[in-house]
């Protein structure tokens, strides 16, 4: 007889601030923000999940935060980079903000959606190494750089298999983000082709529908994630 665990997280609906000070964005409180997604996800693949995902827009509203059209779409493009991409309407769905009142998130979540399916193949081999070897999808940078201790302390961003970097954008109305790449590795920025030799913290553009993501150079897999870039 087979037992079945289903092990669910609630994610508040939170940029990274603390509850008591809303006006504080991009205050760094893991217990109750976006970026638990991340923090949540690596550890819970160490442990045997291969697979985690998270409700877009996050579930639960507590402390009278509310999710915003800005969330949702940042939301999404992490979610693009994870094994299943889905939404919810929340705990409380007339007080915040959903997919169907902006032609301009849903025309997002479609893109990212594409982008999501895009990678359907790099996908499925990861999930062939989770049934033969146990290796989650999303991995701490650690697991493939033991040798770079920078990567021993970063949690709020993650590899999506041995061969791309995700760093997803958490704090609200910021255009740039600041990240992390591994060292003796040569980065390819999968939206702009530009290479960037690793061992270095760096600070890059991050709109909207272009979350900083990158590959290794050299991969087997640098067609399809050069292919990214032309996804409509």
């Amino acid at each position: 007889m087979r037992l079945a665990l289903q092990v669910r997280y609630i994610v508040v609906i939170l940029w990274s601030i603390r509850p008591i000070d809303r006006d504080k964005i991009g205050t760094n409180q893991r217990e109750l923000s976006f970026n638990t997604v991340i923090c949540g996800a690596l550890p819970s693949g160490l442990m045997g999940n291969a697979y985690h995902h998270s409700d877009i827009g996050g579930y639960t509203s507590l402390f009278h935060n509310r999710r915003t059209k800005e969330l949702f779409d940042r939301w999404t493009d992490m979610a693009a980079f994870t094994p299943f991409m889905r939404t919810h309407e929340g705990n409380r769905p007339a007080e915040n903000f959903q997919i169907d009142q902006d032609a301009e998130s849903m025309e997002h979540l479609a893109h990212m959606a594409r982008i999501h399916d895009q990678l359907a193949p790099y996908v499925k081999s990861l999930c062939g190494e989770a049934a033969q070897k146990g290796y989650p999808l999303q991995r701490p940078l650690f697991v493939h750089f033991e040798q770079d201790l920078q990567t021993y302390t970063i949690q709020e961003e993650y590899l999506y298999g041995p061969d791309l970097l995700v760093a997803p954008v958490h704090k609200q109305g910021v255009e740039e983000w600041q990240l992390y790449l591994p060292a003796e590795e040569t980065w390819v920025d999968v939206w702009t082709g530009r290479e960037i030799q690793g061992g270095q913290s760096l600070t890059v553009p991050a709109p909207i529908g272009k979350p900083p993501v990158f590959y290794r150079k050299g991969s087997k897999w640098t067609a399809l994630f050069s292919s990214l870039k032309e996804v409509k």
